[in-house]
């Protein structure tokens, strides 16, 4: 206890020293945990943005589908089975669809689609589909007309109001046609479901297709997207081998794939930063090391011995490093709760690249605990290393020669 109250009064006979010393450490935790934030902040929003495109978190499909997406795999609607699913622990919302694909026509222009049977509520509960209506109204479950991807219509050269012809294959075999007005045009940030995407109410989409009462997949919405592979093992264990639960990252693997590229490149740009860092702290401690070499030398001239110099040093750095660490956690805090609740905006043209492609053109910052202990700790590590220093100096101490002026 004597060593930890001698250090602490060692400290503030130079409070300038001391503080610039603790300012190092407070800055090197502050911007690290900034860094890191909002590094896994814009990853969070680019999932947030992909997954509410069209995927969802999870999928629920009859064995073998996604393999081979034909109407024949799918299987029998079921109010019990989608209740079973609804009522997990993680799960905010269920859409059942029926997906498929035809050709649409107006007039003399011809294009293959991809055709989606929703339940327009929960549908917008997982996807925010009405949010994406550029012109015309949302669908209800009594509707008969289409919702139309923008890129789709113009192709099709079709307005509000037109009406176009599917046709295509149903289920086991049988032919699918059918005519219809559209009801809405809705614009996503993805080019190839802009220039696809085609939309109709669960029911009339299974009567296009002769499959009443026939799904293709559950789509699942989650509370909390980090439990997602844990959400999708419980939902697995408690259906039959009949079918198969995919997260969104097994779905779309190029996703998965962009990020891990831009963590890569992010790493070398930390290692950078704590090279800073440990820049930073290592001058704080030769600057001390040199005020301090007269006074080293005086302490061991007079008696004291070198281990007991040694020690103190050591306490002297552990406090000051703790202060540091401790000080830039607290004010992080309130930095990346802000960046959370008021992202970093990016305007301009390249805010419109971002619009145009669906994504936010925003830079929100993550308020995962990890980050604030990882940083934390990986800033304390490295002040401790670096605080061998000055016990390395001292094992070498010669008295004399440090009492020279």
């Amino acid at each position: 206890m004597w060593l930890v109250r001698m250090a602490w009064k060692n400290l503030w006979r130079n409070s300038h020293r001391t503080l610039i010393a603790m300012a190092s450490i407070f800055f090197a935790v502050l911007l690290s945990v900034v860094t890191n934030s909002l590094q896994d902040g814009v990853f969070d929003n680019l999932v947030k943005n992909v997954v509410s495109f069209y995927s969802g978190y999870i999928q629920v499909h009859r064995q073998g589908y996604w393999d081979e997406r034909i109407l024949d795999n799918t299987f029998g609607e079921d109010d019990s089975l989608e209740q079973h699913i609804r009522g997990g622990q993680n799960i905010t919302a269920v859409a059942p669809r029926l997906e498929s694909f035809a050709l649409a026509s107006s007039q003399e222009l011809t294009k293959g689609c991809m055709v989606v049977g929703i339940d327009p509520e929960s549908e917008d509960q997982i996807t925010s589909l009405s949010s994406k209506i550029a012109q015309g109204k949302y669908l209800n479950d009594n509707d008969h007309d289409v919702l139309i991807g923008q890129g789709l219509a113009k192709r099709l050269n079709v307005q509000l109001g037109d009406t176009i012809v599917l046709l295509g294959q149903g289920y086991q075999g049988a032919t699918a046609a059918g005519k219809y007005a559209i009801q809405g045009i809705v614009k996503f940030g993805s080019p190839e479901l802009n220039d696809q995407a085609l939309f109709l109410s669960l029911e009339e989409a299974q009567v296009l297709y002769g499959a009443e009462g026939r799904l293709t997949s559950y789509v699942l919405g989650l509370d909390n997207p980090l439990y997602l592979d844990e959400t999708a093992a419980v939902v697995k264990s408690t259906l039959t081998a009949d079918f198969e639960v995919m997260t969104w990252e097994e779905m779309m693997p190029e996703i998965i794939q962009h990020i891990q590229t831009d963590k890569g490149s992010m790493y070398i740009i930390q290692g950078v930063l704590y090279l800073l860092v440990a820049l930073g702290i290592l001058g704080t401690l030769l600057m001390m090391m040199v005020e301090r070499k007269y006074e080293m030398g005086m302490l061991v001239a007079i008696g004291m011995k070198k281990t007991k110099l040694m020690q103190l040093m050591i306490m002297e750095s552990v406090v000051t490093v703790l202060t540091g660490c401790a000080a830039g956690l607290l004010v992080s805090f309130p930095v990346v709760y802000w960046l959370h609740e008021y992202p970093i905006r990016i305007s301009g043209k390249m805010g419109d690249v971002y619009e145009q492609f669906g994504f936010e053109p925003v830079y929100p910052g993550s308020t995962d605990p990890a980050i604030f202990v990882s940083q934390g700790l990986i800033v304390l590590m490295v002040g401790l290393l670096l605080s061998l220093y000055p016990v390395i100096r001292i094992a070498r101490l010669d008295p004399v020669q440090a009492m020279k002026k």
